[in-house]
């Protein structure tokens, strides 16, 4: 997924941080966040919808289809919660939840350069989704890399601040030492971003 906004301009746009890296850091812009304007309900809830999509660093046309699954689905939960329990396992989300990347953006173009495998296979696709007793693990030959040695010591200061957890989502296992994740159950409620207002973005859907 490509936007040709600069990235800065998109956060002011949607009033946060997508990017929860420093150099998008808001509260240092010179420049208003939310412009004086009358709102309608529809642009409340297209402006919600385009958050969670670019908080997702997916296409419209990859957002619909995860709408569309969960409508059609015959799991017994509501649509929005097929759809967020959709959305967080996908591989380079569950990457990123287990803070092997700094950003979404990151974990979609290392899921996406063959950095990992699934259940010992070597994949390349961002969107496969996963399940409970799925595997991921960074392929040997880039255990050693600077990128992911500089991690292994990111992930050693975070776990000794976190009383040694790795990852503050409790359905998923992380083994810093092997760069290796599991995913223990499927992500419930509290395990959502709560920014996302996924009732407003079925009701703009759903019209």
């Amino acid at each position: 997924m490509h936007y040709t906004w600069p990235k800065k301009k998109l956060c002011r746009r949607e009033g946060i941080n997508l990017f929860w890296t420093e150099k998008y850091d808001l509260d240092k812009s010179k420049r208003s966040l939310l412009r004086s304007r009358k709102t309608s309900e529809y642009w409340v809830q297209l402006r919600k919808k385009q958050l969670a999509k670019r908080m997702f660093w997916l296409s419209e046309k990859q957002f619909f289809s995860y709408y569309t699954k969960a409508t059609k689905s015959n799991l017994e939960w509501t649509t929005w919660e097929k759809m967020l329990k959709m959305l967080e396992l996908r591989i380079d989300n569950v990457v990123y939840r287990a803070n092997f990347a700094r950003t979404r953006m990151q974990s979609r173009q290392f899921v996406g350069h063959a950095h990992f495998k699934l259940n010992w296979v070597k994949i390349d696709i961002p969107s496969i989704a996963l399940k409970v007793g799925d595997v991921i693990e960074l392929r040997d030959k880039l255990k050693e890399s600077p990128l992911y040695k500089s991690l292994l010591e990111e992930l050693d200061e975070f776990s000794k601040q976190n009383k040694w957890k790795v990852s503050i989502f409790n359905w998923i296992d992380v083994d810093p030492k092997n760069l290796k994740i599991t995913v223990k159950s499927i992500p419930e409620k509290q395990d959502f971003d709560q920014i996302i207002d996924i009732q407003k973005i079925i009701e703009f859907y759903s019209k």
